[in-house]
């Protein structure tokens, strides 16, 4: 009896520790790497993973974990003490994101509607990735890491 997703699971937990331990002697975040890594792995290059369903969910489940780990550090006190900048930076970051990305989108043949909607998802997208870095960073408690994380999750 074969297991699939066991095989895809240790491929990918095997590659991973290869990649973290490559880019942090190069001192660059083992996000980049991740990404690099599903790139390199993933069924439009060596094809090691199949972009199946249960590896999918697995992803799902490991960003659960990841936003619940940083909601654990989260503290609302401290936001409460950048609200305002919160609020103006939040607004900026989100209007920002969705029209850079709708020009771009546009411009490269997209509806004005499905830019704005590329626009939206973009912009909402980048919260765990920015999240992990600054975790990684050991940057969640320093004062532009609270305001930083308060905007994306705004």
């Amino acid at each position: 009896m074969e297991l699939p997703l066991l095989k895809e699971v240790v491929i990918i937990l095997g590659l991973s520790v290869l990649i973290i331990l490559l880019f942090q002697r190069l001192k660059m975040p083992s996000t980049l790497g991740f990404l690099i890594t599903g790139m390199v792995a993933g069924p439009n290059a060596l094809g090691f993973i199949s972009a199946s369903h249960q590896v999918e969910t697995l992803s799902e489940i490991g960003v659960i974990f990841l936003l619940f780990i940083i909601g654990i550090e989260f503290s609302i006190k401290g936001l409460a003490k950048v609200k305002q900048t919160v609020f103006l930076g939040g607004t900026l970051q989100v209007a920002g994101t969705i029209l850079l990305t709708a020009i771009i989108a546009f411009t490269l043949g997209l509806s004005l509607q499905q830019a704005v909607f590329m626009g939206f998802l973009i912009s909402l997208s980048s919260t765990a990735i920015v999240l992990k870095i600054l975790q990684e960073q050991g940057q969640m408690t320093t004062p532009h890491g609270r305001i930083i994380m308060a905007i994306l999750i705004f």
